[in-house]
Protein backbone atom coordinates (compact mmCIF):
# COMPACT_ATOMS: atom_id res chain seq x y z
CA UNK A 1 0.00 0.00 0.00
CA UNK A 2 1.11 3.57 -0.75
CA UNK A 3 1.54 5.98 2.08
CA UNK A 4 -0.43 9.19 1.83
CA UNK A 5 1.73 12.28 1.92
CA UNK A 6 0.30 14.95 4.12
CA UNK A 7 -0.66 18.30 2.49
CA UNK A 8 1.98 20.33 4.36
CA UNK A 9 4.71 17.99 3.13
CA UNK A 10 3.43 18.22 -0.44
CA UNK A 11 3.60 21.98 -0.18
CA UNK A 12 7.15 21.85 1.08
CA UNK A 13 8.24 19.59 -1.77
CA UNK A 14 6.52 21.77 -4.38
CA UNK A 15 8.10 24.91 -2.99
CA UNK A 16 11.57 23.32 -3.02
CA UNK A 17 11.15 22.20 -6.64
CA UNK A 18 9.87 25.61 -7.67
CA UNK A 19 12.82 27.31 -6.01
CA UNK A 20 15.25 24.94 -7.73
CA UNK A 21 13.61 25.58 -11.13
CA UNK A 22 13.61 29.33 -10.59
CA UNK A 23 17.24 29.20 -9.57
CA UNK A 24 18.21 27.27 -12.69
CA UNK A 25 16.29 29.70 -14.89
CA UNK A 26 17.90 32.66 -13.20
CA UNK A 27 21.29 31.01 -13.69
CA UNK A 28 20.67 30.61 -17.40
CA UNK A 29 19.54 34.21 -17.72
CA UNK A 30 22.58 35.40 -15.80
CA UNK A 31 24.89 33.30 -17.97
CA UNK A 32 23.28 34.67 -21.16
CA UNK A 33 23.58 38.22 -19.85
CA UNK A 34 27.24 37.68 -18.98
CA UNK A 35 27.89 36.27 -22.48
CA UNK A 36 26.24 39.30 -24.07
CA UNK A 37 28.30 41.69 -21.92
CA UNK A 38 31.49 39.83 -22.83
CA UNK A 39 30.58 39.90 -26.52
CA UNK A 40 29.89 43.65 -26.48
CA UNK A 41 33.23 44.28 -24.78
CA UNK A 42 34.99 42.22 -27.44
CA UNK A 43 33.25 44.21 -30.20
CA UNK A 44 34.33 47.47 -28.56
CA UNK A 45 37.90 46.19 -28.24
CA UNK A 46 37.87 45.33 -31.94
CA UNK A 47 36.58 48.78 -32.87
CA UNK A 48 39.38 50.31 -30.79
CA UNK A 49 41.95 48.29 -32.73
CA UNK A 50 42.70 45.74 -30.01
CA UNK A 51 42.14 42.77 -32.30
CA UNK A 52 44.71 40.51 -30.67
CA UNK A 53 42.76 40.63 -27.43
CA UNK A 54 39.32 40.70 -29.01
CA UNK A 55 39.56 37.89 -31.56
CA UNK A 56 39.63 34.86 -29.18
CA UNK A 57 36.57 36.25 -27.39
CA UNK A 58 34.74 36.99 -30.66
CA UNK A 59 35.23 33.39 -31.78
CA UNK A 60 33.46 32.18 -28.61
CA UNK A 61 30.74 34.84 -28.83
CA UNK A 62 29.38 33.88 -32.26
CA UNK A 63 26.27 32.23 -30.77
CA UNK A 64 24.98 34.90 -28.38
CA UNK A 65 21.20 35.16 -28.22
CA UNK A 66 20.86 38.75 -29.45
CA UNK A 67 20.68 38.71 -33.28
CA UNK A 68 21.94 42.28 -33.69
CA UNK A 69 24.83 41.51 -31.39
CA UNK A 70 25.68 38.37 -33.42
CA UNK A 71 25.82 40.61 -36.48
CA UNK A 72 28.22 43.00 -34.73
CA UNK A 73 30.34 40.08 -33.56
CA UNK A 74 30.50 38.72 -37.11
CA UNK A 75 31.63 42.03 -38.60
CA UNK A 76 34.23 42.57 -35.90
CA UNK A 77 35.38 38.97 -36.23
CA UNK A 78 35.94 39.22 -40.00
CA UNK A 79 37.95 42.42 -39.67
CA UNK A 80 40.08 41.16 -36.80
CA UNK A 81 40.69 37.78 -38.45
CA UNK A 82 41.86 39.50 -41.63
CA UNK A 83 44.09 41.80 -39.56
CA UNK A 84 45.57 38.75 -37.82
CA UNK A 85 45.98 36.97 -41.18
CA UNK A 86 43.68 34.15 -40.05
CA UNK A 87 41.88 33.41 -43.32
CA UNK A 88 39.97 30.37 -42.01
CA UNK A 89 38.55 32.34 -39.10
CA UNK A 90 37.54 35.22 -41.39
CA UNK A 91 35.72 32.81 -43.71
CA UNK A 92 33.97 31.16 -40.74
CA UNK A 93 32.68 34.53 -39.50
CA UNK A 94 31.66 35.52 -43.02
CA UNK A 95 29.90 32.19 -43.64
CA UNK A 96 27.84 32.67 -40.47
CA UNK A 97 26.92 36.24 -41.46
CA UNK A 98 25.96 35.20 -44.99
CA UNK A 99 23.78 32.38 -43.66
CA UNK A 100 21.92 34.53 -41.15
CA UNK A 101 21.79 37.77 -43.18
CA UNK A 102 21.78 36.50 -46.80
CA UNK A 103 20.56 39.69 -48.48
CA UNK A 104 22.06 42.29 -46.17
CA UNK A 105 23.92 44.88 -48.35
CA UNK A 106 26.53 45.47 -45.64
CA UNK A 107 27.24 41.74 -45.39
CA UNK A 108 27.48 41.42 -49.18
CA UNK A 109 29.82 44.43 -49.34
CA UNK A 110 32.00 42.91 -46.61
CA UNK A 111 32.05 39.57 -48.47
CA UNK A 112 33.20 41.21 -51.72
CA UNK A 113 36.09 42.99 -50.03
CA UNK A 114 37.07 40.03 -47.85
CA UNK A 115 37.26 37.55 -50.70
CA UNK A 116 39.01 40.14 -52.86
CA UNK A 117 41.62 40.70 -50.15
CA UNK A 118 42.09 36.96 -49.69
CA UNK A 119 42.54 36.58 -53.45
CA UNK A 120 45.11 39.40 -53.53
CA UNK A 121 47.07 37.84 -50.67
CA UNK A 122 47.04 34.40 -52.29
CA UNK A 123 48.13 35.93 -55.61
CA UNK A 124 51.06 37.71 -53.96
CA UNK A 125 52.11 34.52 -52.20
CA UNK A 126 51.82 32.53 -55.42
CA UNK A 127 53.89 35.12 -57.33
CA UNK A 128 56.71 34.72 -54.82
CA UNK A 129 57.00 30.99 -55.63
CA UNK A 130 58.18 31.52 -59.24
CA UNK A 131 56.23 28.38 -60.20
CA UNK A 132 54.46 27.63 -63.47
CA UNK A 133 51.19 28.41 -61.66
CA UNK A 134 52.55 31.90 -60.96
CA UNK A 135 53.48 32.31 -64.62
CA UNK A 136 50.00 31.19 -65.67
CA UNK A 137 48.37 33.67 -63.30
CA UNK A 138 50.50 36.42 -64.82
CA UNK A 139 49.52 35.39 -68.35
CA UNK A 140 45.83 35.28 -67.41
CA UNK A 141 46.13 38.82 -66.04
CA UNK A 142 47.67 39.94 -69.33
CA UNK A 143 44.75 38.34 -71.19
CA UNK A 144 42.25 40.28 -69.12
CA UNK A 145 44.09 43.49 -70.02
CA UNK A 146 43.90 42.59 -73.71
CA UNK A 147 47.67 42.20 -73.98
CA UNK A 148 47.36 39.16 -76.23
CA UNK A 149 50.93 39.02 -77.56
CA UNK A 150 52.48 39.34 -74.12
CA UNK A 151 50.21 36.64 -72.71
CA UNK A 152 50.97 34.31 -75.63
CA UNK A 153 54.69 34.84 -75.05
CA UNK A 154 54.34 33.71 -71.43
CA UNK A 155 52.30 30.64 -72.42
CA UNK A 156 54.87 29.66 -75.06
CA UNK A 157 57.69 30.00 -72.55
CA UNK A 158 55.77 27.75 -70.15
CA UNK A 159 55.30 25.13 -72.88
CA UNK A 160 59.01 25.21 -73.72
CA UNK A 161 59.73 24.26 -70.12
CA UNK A 162 56.93 21.68 -69.93
CA UNK A 163 55.13 20.83 -73.20
CA UNK A 164 52.58 18.65 -71.42
CA UNK A 165 51.09 21.23 -69.06
CA UNK A 166 47.32 20.79 -69.03
CA UNK A 167 45.26 23.77 -70.17
CA UNK A 168 48.08 25.87 -71.64
CA UNK A 169 47.71 24.85 -75.29
CA UNK A 170 43.98 25.60 -74.93
CA UNK A 171 44.60 29.08 -73.54
CA UNK A 172 47.17 29.80 -76.24
CA UNK A 173 44.74 28.66 -78.94
CA UNK A 174 42.02 30.82 -77.44
CA UNK A 175 44.28 33.87 -77.62
CA UNK A 176 44.96 33.18 -81.30
CA UNK A 177 41.24 33.11 -82.18
CA UNK A 178 40.37 36.08 -79.94
CA UNK A 179 42.81 38.78 -80.83
CA UNK A 180 42.17 41.30 -83.64
CA UNK A 181 43.29 40.39 -87.14
CA UNK A 182 42.37 36.72 -86.80
CA UNK A 183 42.94 35.10 -90.21
CA UNK A 184 43.60 31.73 -91.89
CA UNK A 185 47.19 31.46 -90.65
CA UNK A 186 46.20 32.15 -87.05
CA UNK A 187 43.26 29.76 -87.43
CA UNK A 188 45.56 26.94 -88.54
CA UNK A 189 47.91 27.59 -85.63
CA UNK A 190 45.02 27.77 -83.17
CA UNK A 191 43.61 24.48 -84.43
CA UNK A 192 46.97 22.82 -83.80
CA UNK A 193 47.01 24.18 -80.25
CA UNK A 194 43.51 22.86 -79.49
CA UNK A 195 44.39 19.46 -80.93
CA UNK A 196 47.57 19.33 -78.82
CA UNK A 197 45.46 20.19 -75.77
CA UNK A 198 43.15 17.26 -76.46
CA UNK A 199 46.15 14.95 -76.74
CA UNK A 200 47.17 16.00 -73.22
CA UNK A 201 43.64 16.31 -71.81
CA UNK A 202 40.97 14.49 -73.82
CA UNK A 203 38.35 15.76 -71.35
CA UNK A 204 38.80 19.43 -72.29
CA UNK A 205 35.27 20.28 -73.47
CA UNK A 206 36.30 23.86 -74.29
CA UNK A 207 38.90 22.75 -76.83
CA UNK A 208 36.39 20.40 -78.48
CA UNK A 209 33.80 23.17 -78.64
CA UNK A 210 36.11 25.76 -80.23
CA UNK A 211 37.24 23.20 -82.81
CA UNK A 212 33.56 22.63 -83.54
CA UNK A 213 32.99 26.36 -84.02
CA UNK A 214 35.98 26.60 -86.36
CA UNK A 215 34.69 23.68 -88.44
CA UNK A 216 31.21 25.24 -88.46
CA UNK A 217 32.57 28.52 -89.85
CA UNK A 218 34.11 26.52 -92.70
CA UNK A 219 30.84 24.58 -93.16
CA UNK A 220 32.65 21.35 -92.38
CA UNK A 221 29.55 19.89 -90.79
CA UNK A 222 30.71 16.33 -90.16
CA UNK A 223 33.81 17.59 -88.34
CA UNK A 224 31.74 20.16 -86.44
CA UNK A 225 29.28 17.44 -85.43
CA UNK A 226 32.09 15.29 -84.07
CA UNK A 227 33.58 18.08 -81.94
CA UNK A 228 30.28 19.48 -80.64
CA UNK A 229 28.97 16.04 -79.67
CA UNK A 230 32.23 15.19 -77.90
CA UNK A 231 32.10 18.48 -75.97
CA UNK A 232 28.52 17.79 -74.86
CA UNK A 233 29.36 14.24 -73.78
CA UNK A 234 32.35 15.48 -71.78
CA UNK A 235 30.29 18.21 -70.07
CA UNK A 236 26.60 17.34 -69.85
CA UNK A 237 25.76 20.89 -68.73
CA UNK A 238 27.42 22.60 -71.70
CA UNK A 239 24.37 24.14 -73.38
CA UNK A 240 26.19 25.77 -76.29
CA UNK A 241 27.74 22.42 -77.21
CA UNK A 242 24.27 20.89 -77.52
CA UNK A 243 23.16 23.83 -79.68
CA UNK A 244 26.18 23.29 -81.95
CA UNK A 245 25.57 19.53 -82.04
CA UNK A 246 21.92 19.91 -83.02
CA UNK A 247 22.71 22.71 -85.46
CA UNK A 248 25.27 20.57 -87.27
CA UNK A 249 22.71 17.76 -87.60
CA UNK A 250 20.14 20.23 -88.98
CA UNK A 251 22.70 21.43 -91.53
CA UNK A 252 23.31 17.80 -92.49
CA UNK A 253 19.51 17.40 -92.85
CA UNK A 254 19.45 14.77 -90.12
CA UNK A 255 16.40 16.39 -88.56
CA UNK A 256 15.13 13.49 -86.44
CA UNK A 257 18.61 12.96 -84.97
CA UNK A 258 18.83 16.67 -84.14
CA UNK A 259 15.75 16.66 -81.90
CA UNK A 260 17.31 15.03 -78.83
CA UNK A 261 20.40 17.29 -78.49
CA UNK A 262 18.29 20.38 -79.24
CA UNK A 263 15.68 19.42 -76.63
CA UNK A 264 18.53 19.18 -74.16
CA UNK A 265 19.82 22.55 -75.36
CA UNK A 266 16.53 24.37 -74.69
CA UNK A 267 16.36 22.80 -71.22
CA UNK A 268 19.86 24.05 -70.42
CA UNK A 269 19.46 27.42 -72.19
CA UNK A 270 15.77 28.23 -72.13
CA UNK A 271 16.47 31.88 -73.03
CA UNK A 272 18.54 31.07 -76.12
CA UNK A 273 16.46 31.92 -79.22
CA UNK A 274 18.83 30.06 -81.56
CA UNK A 275 18.25 26.80 -79.69
CA UNK A 276 14.47 27.17 -79.99
CA UNK A 277 14.75 28.14 -83.66
CA UNK A 278 16.84 25.08 -84.56
CA UNK A 279 14.52 22.81 -82.56
CA UNK A 280 11.52 24.29 -84.38
CA UNK A 281 13.13 23.44 -87.74
CA UNK A 282 13.97 19.91 -86.57
CA UNK A 283 10.38 19.38 -85.40
CA UNK A 284 8.91 20.81 -88.62
CA UNK A 285 11.06 18.62 -90.87
CA UNK A 286 10.18 15.59 -88.74
CA UNK A 287 6.42 16.13 -89.15
CA UNK A 288 5.77 17.55 -85.65
CA UNK A 289 3.94 20.74 -86.66
CA UNK A 290 2.42 21.65 -83.27
CA UNK A 291 5.76 21.28 -81.50
CA UNK A 292 7.41 23.29 -84.26
CA UNK A 293 4.86 26.11 -83.98
CA UNK A 294 5.38 26.25 -80.22
CA UNK A 295 9.16 26.56 -80.56
CA UNK A 296 8.89 29.19 -83.29
CA UNK A 297 6.60 31.22 -81.02
CA UNK A 298 9.07 30.96 -78.12
CA UNK A 299 11.90 31.98 -80.45
CA UNK A 300 9.87 34.97 -81.69
CA UNK A 301 9.12 36.18 -78.15
CA UNK A 302 12.73 35.83 -77.03
CA UNK A 303 13.99 37.69 -80.11
CA UNK A 304 11.52 40.53 -79.56
CA UNK A 305 12.44 40.73 -75.88
CA UNK A 306 16.13 40.90 -76.77
CA UNK A 307 15.52 43.60 -79.37
CA UNK A 308 13.47 45.63 -76.89
CA UNK A 309 16.23 45.34 -74.30
CA UNK A 310 18.87 46.54 -76.78
CA UNK A 311 16.67 49.46 -77.83
CA UNK A 312 16.15 50.48 -74.20
CA UNK A 313 19.91 50.32 -73.60
CA UNK A 314 20.72 52.43 -76.67
CA UNK A 315 17.93 54.99 -76.11
CA UNK A 316 19.21 58.49 -75.17
CA UNK A 317 18.69 59.65 -71.61
CA UNK A 318 15.98 62.39 -71.61
CA UNK A 319 17.60 63.96 -68.59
Amino acid sequence: MFKTVSPPLVCVLFCLLSQESSGAQAGKQSSAADAAVTARRAVELAKAGNCKEALPVLKKAAHVADKDLRRDVGFAGVRCAMFANQADAAIDFLRALSHEFPHDPDVLYLAVHTYSDLSTRASAELASTNSYQAQQLNAEALEIQGKWDEAAKVYRAMLQQNPNLSGIHYRLGRILVSRPGFGPEAAAEAKQEFEKELQIDPANAGAEYVLGEMAKQNQQWEEALQHFSHAAKIDSGFGDAYVGWGGALVSLKKFSDAIQPLETAVKLESENPSAHYLLAIAYARSGRKEDSDREFEIQRRLTQRGAAGEAATEAPNPN
